[in-house]
């Protein structure tokens, strides 16, 4: 679901500040903003907030394209309720699937994603742990799979560093609530100076987690794992 809200009246308009209106995933409707076209136009809107699972703010003008001739214009705030935290895991190793399976029954959504062909059919994660498992040749089209914005969180553990730079490439312009890198601070180092000298980015690795995890310990995969997502929801939660 989600909740649609008058943030703004300029002029005349059929709705006042304030007005409210619940829109769940089927399109129906609780309450009015005040029906008529512009009404419908904000129900698709609130479609594709929740199918984003993010926030979106909008204006309109109400001219003759909503078949009103009050001229007012209307500023709207589309929340999707529940908002779950959305994880984009690129890199389905050892680690990404447990990390994978520790976070099941969590608030995240994960996706899983990885460039090797055939590799989700040598791998098991059941079906109830991930939201998706993405199969990506080219990484650099990897931007149309990820949700961007303040529920987004980015882990980048491939098999391939070369990989890994372009993806924390692509990512650091983008919006997102967690952005993290699997690797040593010598990694870090390296990868910050290839980002600043030779791709011109100039805040480098300064918003990028490296190493990540909260530094528990232990060197196993789960054992990785679990510090990872305890670092996760710490960041999850610390928000709520």
């Amino acid at each position: 679901m989600a909740l649609v809200t008058v943030t703004k009246v300029l002029g005349s308009a059929p709705c006042n500040v304030a007005s409210r209106m619940v829109v769940d995933k089927n399109k129906s409707i609780y309450g009015t903003i005040g029906g008529g076209k512009l009404e419908h136009e904000i129900i698709e809107k609130a479609i594709q907030a929740i199918n984003e699972n993010n926030v979106i703010e909008v204006s309109f003008t109400l001219g003759p394209k909503f078949e009103q001739c009050c001229g007012g214009k209307v500023d709207l705030l589309i929340e999707p309720m529940n908002q779950s935290p959305e994880l984009f895991l690129f890199g389905a190793g050892h680690i990404g699937v447990e990390i994978s399976k520790l976070l099941e029954k969590t608030p995240f959504q994960v996706n899983l994603i990885d460039s090797r062909e055939g590799w989700f059919d040598l791998i098991e994660v059941s079906k109830e742990t991930l939201t998706s498992s993405v199969n990506i040749t080219d990484f650099k089209t990897f931007r149309d799979a990820v949700k961007w914005g303040d529920n987004c969180y980015v882990l980048v553990m491939t098999h391939d560093h070369g990989i890994d730079l372009d993806i924390i490439a692509m990512a650091i312009p983008k919006k997102t609530k967690y952005l993290g890198l699997i690797g040593s601070k010598t990694k870090c180092s390296r990868f910050h100076k290839m980002l600043v000298e030779d791709l011109n980015i100039k805040e480098g690795m300064e918003h990028v987690v490296c190493p990540v995890g909260l530094g528990i310990g232990g060197n196993t995969p789960k054992e990785i794992a679990i510090d990872v997502v305890a670092q996760l929801l710490k960041e999850y939660y610390k928000s709520r």
